[in-house]
């Protein structure tokens, strides 16, 4: 069974409070109306979590989870989108219209939505930590190969000083930004993990990895804009990391509410 959680909405992604989605109790069914997107395994997924609203006059205290199965009337893929990087991967449209979802594929308590959600974003955001750190490594090394045999005025342009330090500076970087994942995973297995935690590993590694594959593009030259070169695809790939999961300005955010900077009695 391929699964997909469809949470964001074309009004709605970071900010799960903003959902629209409703989904309105009738006898021993919930009608399912609304719309979804940027929802991974959207066309692919024989069933989905979708986050939609039991009492929209309850605002974000109502926000419940439902299990869809693909072959409910009413529920229907919409395109699958026409993303910059990432081809391979089914991120599609996903409609309701009048679905009428069994009661008993309630996951979870009703209006306990946001916190079943919440509750697992520190593991989402830790696990892209993970993966940019180590995506930022293999660019690393790519460039390490190709600058020490690209040759110019006589020379390969590893020997060139700026080469050096650029290469330097993002193994300091990285050595800093794993040994921070390294902890924050640490945190997670004995549960200790905070969110403000989870966000500032995600906010650094996907910064790391982003500006690692620029600086190799960069030392590639025009060999770096050329898809047989695995940085040219990598540098396509790795620009969502600073978004899905939570934008790095909403993980800025998330670090910054932690440090209650508005609170003159916070310690």
């Amino acid at each position: 069974t391929v699964t997909a959680i469809a949470m964001s909405e074309p009004g709605a992604s970071s900010d799960l409070r903003g959902i629209r989605t409703t989904a309105i109790r009738d006898g021993d069914r919930f009608v399912v109306n609304g719309a979804k997107t940027f929802i991974s395994n959207g066309l692919l997924a024989d069933l989905v979590v979708v986050a939609v609203k039991t009492d929209p006059a309850a605002g974000r205290s109502s926000l419940s989870l439902l299990a869809v199965e693909r072959a409910i009337p009413g529920f229907a893929g919409g395109r699958k989108l026409d993303k910059v990087g990432l081809r391979a991967q089914d991120t599609a449209e996903l409609f309701f219209d009048d679905a009428r979802v069994p009661a008993t594929n309630l996951l979870g308590e009703e209006h306990r939505g946001l916190h079943y959600l919440m509750r697992n974003l520190a593991a989402e955001r830790l696990s892209i930590a993970v993966g940019s750190v180590a995506s930022a490594r293999r660019a690393q090394e790519l460039t390490r190969q190709y600058v020490r045999s690209r040759t110019a005025f006589g020379t390969t342009i590893g020997s060139f000083q700026n080469t050096r330090f650029v290469l330097a500076a993002l193994h300091a970087r990285t050595l800093a930004v794993q040994a921070l994942v390294d902890g924050c995973v640490q945190a997670r297995i004995a549960g200790t993990l905070t969110p403000q935690d989870a966000a500032a590993a995600k906010l650094l590694a996907t910064e790391l990895e982003f500006d690692a594959v620029d600086a190799g593009v960069q030392l590639h030259g025009g060999y770096g804009w050329m898809e047989e070169y695995p940085i040219a695809r990598m540098y396509r790939d790795v620009r969502i990391t600073r978004i899905f999961g939570g934008s790095s300005e909403i993980m800025k955010e998330v670090v910054g509410r932690a440090l209650r900077l508005d609170d003159p009695t916070a310690p």
